[in-house]
């Protein structure tokens, strides 16, 4: 039987790779030297044998389920798992009541929930009693920020843990464990990897331990079917293996809208470069270009606004042309736009004046609008002086009827817009300063 056949072996059980190399003692755990360092609070907790209810917050593939497994063993704890993507609250119950039979024992348990974050309010809650009174020790799992997802209850009385995706350095040596391992890993098969493969399969795994060792063992397969005295994974190898684009993008999570905030920061900061990087890699990760678009737009307001009105047109015209001809054109003139706004001159002023006229007009009564400047179609309005005394603009010096008022009578005039001197915001403001002479010179004649 050759070396493929017995470790592909259709008699027996398969566990994948990842899940055999799952480590069973702490100093073989990879990564996440910030939490597990000596003196850290986790490394205290551990070290003590005094676990705590935590929370994991990290990217898939950095150890969250190896580490709650540790804990328990190094505790000496009885480990109960589910995952909140299957599980219900008569699943919950059901641990409640196994967890109970141990604590009759004297033993600890140590409850853990991957996926945490898809358990809505009233599942979240079913845990609390038994955190509280001691029944579990608790530890959730989730790639989504813990402040969104998770209730204050839950929060308040579990620590959160935050993971980083896997360095190189910590891959490299994931890597290495992989291929040498004789009784768990791939060692038994001879099997060789080329170093410039080992950095493309180090890039390809994106921080992530368990797609590092998916990639390696299908492209183990791959070797072995071409020679399985002497496999070698080589570049040739891995472009059959790595058929689509394996970044993380993760649509609508922590990962999506750290990348949008990275995209819109970097044309408010007149960065280019920067935001055409962080689209394409929205783009890479399979983000539907008409989102882009639409935030783009709002770009142009927010940070562009009249400083160079033009923004706005060509962000419309690029949403317009991803709509009507899709991708590449659509995301071609998407990327226009973005370069665009990022070297247009900057102006937060009409973000600022709507947020503060919206807070007045929310805080305040709802004054009458003033009689000259209402309406008056019909004759009855304009028998009640709607209307009256309104002077038409087009009918004064310069279309600009000086002096007259708009906003409430109960109210002061606000100067909600505040131009910049910057761009197009620069005329206006001047204009705006001559208006404003006008008028002050017109009410001291009144």
């Amino acid at each position: 039987m050759s070396q493929q056949d017995q470790l592909f072996n259709d008699s027996h059980v398969y566990v994948p790779l990842a899940d055999r190399l799952r480590p069973q003692q702490l100093e073989d755990y990879v990564g996440q030297e910030h939490l597990l360092a000596p003196g850290k609070p986790l490394f205290q907790a551990i070290e003590a044998q005094k676990p705590f209810s935590m929370i994991f917050w990290g990217p898939p593939g950095t150890g969250k389920t190896t580490l709650a497994r540790l804990i328990a063993h190094t505790s000496n704890a009885h480990f109960i798992t589910i995952s909140a993507v299957l599980a219900g609250v008569k699943d919950i119950r059901a641990a409640v009541e196994e967890a109970k039979q141990y604590q009759a024992q004297g033993k600890q348990t140590l409850l853990f929930v991957d996926e945490v974050h898809r358990f809505n309010k009233a599942q979240q809650d079913a845990f609390l009693p038994y955190v509280e009174n001691g029944t579990v020790t608790f530890i959730g799992a989730t790639t989504e920020n813990p402040s969104f997802e998770l209730n204050n209850a839950l929060l308040s009385r579990a620590r959160v843990f935050v993971l980083k995706d896997l360095s190189h350095s910590a891959l490299r040596q994931l890597l290495k464990r992989a291929v040498q391992d004789k009784d768990k890993g791939l060692g038994a098969l001879n099997l060789t990897v080329e170093d410039d493969s080992v950095e493309i399969l180090i890039q390809a795994a994106d921080g992530d331990g368990r797609r590092l060792l998916n990639i390696l063992e299908l492209a183990s397969e791959l070797a072995l079917a071409d020679n399985d005295q002497s496999p070698v994974i080589d570049n040739k190898i891995l472009e059959e293996t790595l058929t689509q684009s394996l970044r993380r993008f993760d649509k609508g999570g922590e990962h999506f809208y750290d990348q949008i905030s990275a995209l819109h920061k970097s044309v408010r900061g007149s960065d280019p470069n920067g935001a055409l990087y962080w689209y394409c890699r929205m783009l890479d990760g399979g983000c539907d270009p008409l989102y882009v678009a639409r935030r783009v737009v709002r770009m142009a307001s927010e940070d562009i606004g009249n400083a160079d009105p033009r923004g706005l047109t060509l962000a419309l015209n690029a949403w317009d042309v991803q709509e009507r001809l899709g991708s590449p054109e659509g995301e071609l003139t998407i990327a226009q736009a973005i370069i665009y706004l990022a070297c247009a001159p900057k102006s937060n002023a009409v973000y600022n004046a709507y947020n503060q006229a919206r807070k007045d007009v929310g805080n305040e009564p709802t004054y009458e609008v003033p009689m000259h400047i209402r309406n008056a179609p019909t004759h009855l309005m304009k028998d009640l002086e709607y209307g009256k005394g309104y002077r038409y603009d087009h009918n004064e010096p310069d279309g600009f009827a000086a002096g007259q008022q708009y906003f409430p009578e109960e109210k002061q005039p606000v100067d909600y817009y505040q131009p910049v001197p910057r761009g197009l915001e620069k005329k206006i403001a001047e204009k705006m300063a001559w208006l404003q002479q006008r008028t002050n010179e017109a009410l001291k004649r009144s």
